[in-house]
């Protein structure tokens, strides 16, 4: 193994053993032999792999969730095989892409990867990409295409900016039950109504509102005393903690209302 600043690679004396690399990608392939069985089936025994040939793809798809290129294998030396693990990202639109497109199948992410590292794709992933439309340019000069970066860059902001904004929501809902003690939904509509978002309607604030407060509660972090009208909303003990931690560590002092 050599490791370098932004990625690892790795070489084994031997030739790829079953098939090609490619094959096993998508997952859709498992090796009906390997070069030793026994040492094989003990990494299983023993939990070191989960399963006999799934490696590869396990790889591939970690990469995925990452928003990283996906690994590559060089098998040019019919005496050994080069696999590359990469740890930063190559082009940014392909990466974002990965974060706002999680619908993608698994061969259009491959063969975008490929386009990204300048590697050829066959006729029919150009066709596929092109008609999506994911790529632009003509062969051999194919590129993530421009209008799905600017969508990307787009989403990825809107991302970025809703969990930003919960965040504060979340704070302002945390603040008010620590001075106040506990709160009505009306009395939280109030607290949030004008601080949801621009261009909301009443109804389209309320459901805003009603999905944090879920979440919140989800979370461990607040609870309701009785579902419906007339419940009232106050801090867990676990989230009461922190928040007077954190108001005495500031020197504010804390103030409850029966």
């Amino acid at each position: 193994m050599t490791e370098h600043p932004y990625r690892l690679v790795f070489e084994s004396e031997g030739a790829f053993f079953e098939g090609r690399p490619e094959d096993y990608t998508v997952g859709d392939c498992t090796p009906r032999r390997y070069r030793n069985p026994t040492l094989a089936a003990g990494m299983v025994a023993l939990n070191m792999i989960d399963t006999l040939g799934t490696g590869i793809g396990k790889m591939v798809r970690g990469q995925i969730r990452r928003h990283l290129p996906l690994p590559d294998h060089d098998t040019t030396d019919s005496g050994s095989v080069r696999f590359t693990l990469h740890g930063r990202v190559i082009d940014p639109a392909y990466s974002r892409m990965l974060i706002t497109r999680t619908d993608l199948p698994l061969p259009d992410v491959v063969a975008l990867d490929r386009v990204q590292k300048r590697l050829p794709i066959s006729q029919d992933d150009a066709r596929r990409l092109r008609k999506a439309p994911l790529i632009e340019g003509r062969r051999p000069n194919l590129h993530v295409s421009a209008g799905l970066a600017r969508m990307t860059d787009q989403q990825a902001e809107v991302i970025a900016t809703r969990r930003q904004d919960n965040l504060f929501l979340g704070k302002l809902v945390v603040d008010y039950l620590t001075e106040y003690g506990s709160a009505t939904r009306p009395e939280i509509d109030d607290l949030l109504g004008d601080k949801v978002g621009g261009g909301m309607t009443p109804s389209q604030a309320r459901r805003r509102i009603a999905h944090l407060l879920t979440s919140m509660r989800l979370a461990g972090r607040i609870r309701i005393d009785h579902p419906g009208r007339g419940g009232r909303w106050t801090l867990t003990e676990s989230d009461k903690d922190q928040s007077e931690g954190a108001a005495r560590s500031i020197g504010e002092p804390l103030i409850h209302h029966a």
